[in-house]
């Protein structure tokens, strides 16, 4: 999506339903364990069932919604936007979901291709908007200078590391105001449950994991870290290689489908049976290696999704070659800072969704995992109790 500036309102758009499938709304939850229809994150007040109003129009899922009632609400997605069949679609089944609840009316738009129009669009929003809701880290320092310049909006930063992490990480001269608040996961506790998955699937004992882009925080790391230490703690002597499709400042390891392919495909060669990726949009191509490995193998090899029910989303050609999905409910997230703004009830920093709140889990679409899932369920039970402490740092696993 290059150069794009438009913001486009959807309060009124009679063919929204036909993007419902493209943004895979209702496989972001429907066949996730740890994915109910919405859920309560530490510090955030609880999504309530779905309702209707008279009077109100039709919602993406054919049901009557609330009329347009609610805030405006501008969603500023990441690099590739919709349709990248996880983090961005993810987030574009929760403000659709609260439009259908909620009756809130939205604007969503996409940075050009190399983000630099972060800022303008986030300027653009608070224009226009009650709440805006940055998709992304790389909003940071954006979203804290257009937050301090509209100290009466609110704004909402998925995977806001800064926010998360008070220490020398925070930019000097950057300060964050009352109205940010940081929509943080703890993705290593899911990555977990999927490397758990691996090692109790796997018939090579040699697994992979594929990054995004190395070094932005610590971010993706806290995948690898999570995968692997599951891994290992079913099967310690399990090889596990890593390999990352770029390293910051090059953020283009999120949306490159064709190097994500290149390397599963190395790692299946290399005699691993199971594939993790997390990087965007360029898994995609990590689902494509794993069909075209099995096909030329003759025995079956997998791919792990991420972020959203990826077996639900993906190409048809694809899905049954898709193990599991870390499941990563940004989805939720984004629907409970509207409804906590529409209850006056929204706190600057960070709120976190963990194993506890079902704000991280794993998908068992296709039933590839059934016969696995009561371990998984016993390790999410000691997780979420304390007795496994899942690392952070894939260096000290």
């Amino acid at each position: 999506m290059r150069n794009t500036k438009r913001f486009t309102s959807l309060a009124a758009v009679a063919m929204l339903g036909l993007m419902v499938a493209a943004c895979g709304s209702d496989g972001a939850a429907s066949d996730a364990t740890d994915a109910p229809a919405a859920t309560g994150a530490t510090g955030a007040t609880t999504a309530p069932d779905a309702t209707t109003a008279p009077g109100g129009t039709t919602a993406p899922d054919g049901t009557s919604a609330p009329a347009a009632s609610g805030p405006k609400v501008g969603l500023v997605f990441d690099i590739g936007g919709r349709g990248d069949q996880s983090f961005n679609d993810s987030a574009a089944a929760g403000i659709e979901r609260a439009q259908s609840e909620l009756g809130i009316t939205f604007t969503e738009a996409s940075p050009n291709d190399d983000g630099s129009n972060r800022k303008e669009l986030l300027d653009l929003a608070a224009e226009s908007s009650d709440i805006v809701i940055a998709v992304g880290f790389l909003f940071e320092a954006d979203a804290a200078a257009v937050g301090k310049s509209n100290p009466d909006k609110t704004f909402g930063v998925v995977d806001s590391a800064m926010l998360d992490f008070s220490d020398a990480s925070k930019p000097e001269g950057v300060p964050y105001g009352d109205n940010i608040a940081g929509l943080v996961f703890s993705e290593e506790q899911g990555s977990f449950l999927v490397g758990a998955a691996a090692a109790l699937k796997s018939t090579s004992g040699h697994i992979g994991f594929i990054g995004g882009v190395k070094g932005v925080g610590g971010l993706i790391e806290k995948f690898e870290a999570g995968y692997k230490a599951g891994a290992k703690a079913v099967n310690p002597d399990i090889v596990v290689d890593a390999n990352y499709i770029t390293e910051a400042p090059d953020f283009d390891g999120f949306n490159a489908p064709d190097r994500g392919r290149d390397i599963a495909t190395a790692m299946y060669d290399g005699g691993a049976d199971i594939v993790y990726s997390a990087a965007g949009g360029s898994g995609a191509g990590v689902f494509e290696a794993a069909k075209a490995s099995s096909e030329a193998k003759g025995s079956k090899v997998w791919a792990i999704g991420v972020d959203s029910d990826q077996y639900n989303t993906s190409d048809p050609a694809v899905k049954d070659y898709i193990l599991t999905s870390m499941i990563k409910r940004v989805d939720v997230a984004v629907f409970e800072i509207i409804k906590a703004q529409m209850d006056g009830n929204v706190k600057g920093g960070p709120t976190r969704y963990d194993l506890s709140v079902d704000g991280v889990g794993y998908a068992t679409s296709g039933g590839f995992v059934d016969d696995i899932k009561d371990k998984l369920e016993a390790y999410k039970a000691d997780i979420i109790s304390g007795k496994i402490v899942v690392p952070t740092d894939p260096t000290k696993v």
